[in-house]
């Protein structure tokens, strides 16, 4: 298990202005925390008493059930807020997926923020939403597609902007098992998966860390269920 990032953050209270739009400038100075790949930012039933921005990299987020088993739950990357629905004690388990770096801010100090500033709390009721949708859309993933249209969804989410364009290839900083725990396969499966969207045509795989997309439509077509998972032919009346 990586190091656990409150023990680095002992001390460090210090609050930066959080800009508006992710991407946006900010102050000269603003501190930042570095933490390697396999750091622990917090664990379940930890005291939720930060909010954390991801300025880059990638976070997992997880919980393990009694018998051992994890659920990946979802995958934070640079622009980010993390942490800011929880209260009284971390709902799950944070772990750096790739090296990062993170601002924390006090809640306390947070929560007075969004008191005082419109845009920020504009900014969080955004990011909430998308919260809300994400989960949406991952209660459809789990319980009702196929593990083709699984992949196809997990693939295309990663690809997609905020004005829902895709973008031609992407990088996948997690693990198969990730994936795999996160879209509620086994990692064997999550791998067949991958190679027969290579074999017929929809995506390439230069190397295991980056996908390039060949066929988006067809590839859209799947994560829809709007097409046939062996022979990508369209099923009538689905869409």
């Amino acid at each position: 298990m990586g190091a656990h990032f409150a023990s680095q953050l002992s001390g460090n209270d210090g609050f930066s202005p959080l800009a508006v739009r992710p991407g946006a400038a900010r102050p000269a100075g603003t501190p930042v925390q570095r933490v390697a790949a396999g750091t622990i930012v917090f664990a379940e039933g930890d005291v939720a008493d930060s909010v954390f921005e991801v300025v880059s990299g990638t976070l997992r987020l997880h919980k393990v059930m009694v018998d051992g088993r994890r659920q990946v739950t979802g995958f934070v990357s640079g622009g980010r807020l993390l942490g800011v629905a929880q209260s009284g004690e971390c709902l799950c388990t944070a772990e750096a997926v790739t090296p990062a770096v993170l601002r924390r801010h006090p809640r306390a100090a947070f929560e007075r923020r969004i008191d005082a500033e419109p845009g920020l709390a504009r900014r969080i009721l955004a990011e909430m939403c998308n919260d809300l949708r994400r989960a949406q859309d991952q209660m459809l993933l789990l319980g009702r597609k196929s593990a083709v249209e699984k992949v196809a969804s997990f693939l295309l989410s990663l690809a997609a902007d905020e004005d829902g364009d895709y973008a031609d290839s992407i990088d996948l900083p997690m693990s198969r098992t990730d994936i795999a725990d996160y879209l509620g396969l086994t990692t064997e499966t999550v791998s067949r998966t991958f190679t027969k969207l290579r074999n017929d045509g929809l995506i390439a795989l230069p190397c295991p860390v980056s996908v390039e997309f060949l066929d988006l439509d067809q590839l859209e077509d799947l994560a829809t269920g709007g097409a046939d998972g062996d022979g990508w032919a369209r099923r009538p009346g689905i869409c």
